[in-house]
């Protein structure tokens, strides 16, 4: 794991970004771990019995398939957690987008903080069902404006949206090629939808248009 630690900083009492959780009651305050772009942070089949926040930077979660293809269930940007597991093992890969910063959050026997789990993790989950929805429609543009939609919202609603990942990740998260995705976002470009302010900032100029292609 290619990371290192500053000293111990504490969590933010108040969210100081639209997706930042308060921090965790008694949970002992961690130490910052820096990860470079591409660095793993866990791996499937590793021991699970923690999990993360994203402090700055973004995570993609992914699976590498049987035939060597790679298939993204999950972007996390800051302010947002992950890495919880129903079993013992993770079942994904994590793995810094660009450069990146984390807390990992381990607690001791028998803490119970599930009150305060229990809603990071449902979140969790409700995005994982809306993720399948998205894959579940034929049509490739459906797929990239419910994506670009999405993150705009996680962003704070902003009509010029970061994208941290590139578009191979999107296409392997949308399940498109990476060719499809590039073709789409030119279309959308050329209907005033969204205007390409540069490789990884979007502008989405007629929001409501969007959003009707991702319904």
């Amino acid at each position: 794991m290619n990371a290192y630690t500053t000293a111990r900083i504490s969590l933010p009492s108040q969210p100081a970004h639209p997706n930042r959780q308060v921090g965790f009651g008694p949970a002992p305050v961690q130490p910052l771990s820096f990860f470079a772009a591409g660095s793993e942070i866990y791996a499937q089949g590793e021991k699970a019995g923690a999990f993360y926040q994203v402090e700055f930077g973004a995570v993609r979660i992914y699976r590498l398939l049987a035939d060597g293809r790679r298939q993204i269930s999950a972007f996390h940007l800051a302010g947002e957690t992950f890495g919880f597991e129903a079993g013992t093992t993770h079942h994904f890969f994590a793995e810094a987008i660009n450069a990146t910063g984390v807390r990992v959050f381990r607690f001791a026997a028998g803490m119970d903080l599930s009150g305060q789990l229990l809603p990071l993790a449902l979140k969790g989950l409700t995005r994982a069902q809306e993720h399948l929805l998205v894959l579940g429609r034929q049509n490739a543009i459906e797929r990239v404006a419910a994506f670009l939609v999405d993150m705009a919202e996680r962003q704070g609603g902003l009509r010029q949206v970061e994208l941290p990942m590139s578009r191979m990740d999107i296409g392997d998260y949308l399940g498109l090629t990476i060719e499809t995705v590039s073709r789409v976002f030119t279309k959308l470009k050329e209907k005033g939808v969204i205007r390409l302010v540069s490789l990884r900032c979007v502008e989405i100029v007629r929001q409501d248009v969007l959003r009707d292609m991702s319904e």
